[in-house]
């Protein structure tokens, strides 16, 4: 019985005669990339290393995964609307899944559109790539919570069964294709300095219908959330901290204003009918 292939080979489950010397590994939690031609910065791992020569304490230096939570990056897949029916993922999806109206949506809509491609390639790692690993949390869909233009960009937040991240797509200026997946930068916000992950599928030709993205991780796995209302909430809280300068460590308040100086009464000011009069009386006192 053959089975539909869906992007990745399967797992690396420690056994290395499953993979050739070149082959570029994934994270399956965090999706950080090793490339055996790159190496491992972190780890001091020099270029050219294969991940089944990695020594055993080796780990993902982004969310620190064993090595067994690795998956083997195919060289290409085509986009999902391109897809035929027959290589088309058929595994059932849980229907909490596939809820609608569960989200946020956008803050503008000029966000709608980074917000609905990133739910809709999403929803496709799922049913495809992501199937049958013990890691998610199938009450949760896949959801992209409060996104909106922020510095040139797009920020908000997606949800998927398998994690929940901060996410910043690139804005209609932006040429992002340049970035390399893996590397890290640390983006201020106004509550504080963030580090982010850049994923750049469409460099490795593997996903090129999934534009490069920053990512800085909040939960994976998922399993906090009983539902996706609660998921939701999170991230909508996890947002409004985020744009909160008072949360912000070094964030100095403003001194209070000091009260107003008191100011001196005038004198009161005689009406006419009193000038008049006490004209009158001084003229006839005199």
């Amino acid at each position: 019985m053959t089975d539909v292939f869906h992007g990745f080979e399967g797992s690396y489950l420690g056994n290395a005669e499953r993979l050739r010397p070149d082959s570029i590994m994934e994270c399956k939690i965090c999706w950080s990339v090793y490339d055996p031609a790159q190496g491992c910065a972190t780890w001091q791992i020099p270029p050219g290393t294969p991940f089944a020569d990695l020594p055993d304490h080796w780990r993902c230096p982004t969310c620190d995964g064993a090595r067994e939570q690795f998956m083997v990056v195919p060289p290409a897949v085509a986009a999902p609307p391109g897809m035929p029916d027959a290589t088309r993922p058929t595994t059932p999806v849980s229907p909490m899944a596939e809820q609608e109206g569960t989200g946020s949506p956008p803050e503008s809509d000029e966000a709608d559109g980074p917000a609905r491609s990133m739910e809709a390639a999403f929803r496709e790692i799922h049913r495809g790539q992501m199937r049958g690993i013990p890691l998610l949390n199938e009450v949760l869909g896949v959801r992209a919570v409060g996104f909106r233009p922020y510095g040139g960009h797009f920020l908000g937040i997606l949800i998927t069964p398998w994690f929940m991240n901060l996410i910043l797509a690139p804005g209609m200026a932006d040429d992002w294709s340049g970035l390399v997946s893996g590397d890290k930068e640390l983006i201020e916000f106004p509550s504080g300095r963030y580090e982010f992950t850049i994923v750049n599928r469409a460099a490795r030709a593997d996903m090129p219908w999934l534009p490069p993205y920053k990512a800085c991780s909040l939960f994976s796995p998922v399993f906090e959330f009983t539902t996706m209302l609660q998921a939701v909430e999170t991230a909508r809280a996890a947002l409004a901290a985020l744009l909160d300068p008072t949360a912000n460590p070094d964030h100095e308040p403003e001194a209070p204003a000091p009260p107003p100086e008191p100011v001196a009464a005038a004198p009161a000011m005689p009406s006419r009918r009193g000038l008049l009069f006490g004209a009158a009386r001084s003229r006839g006192g005199a």
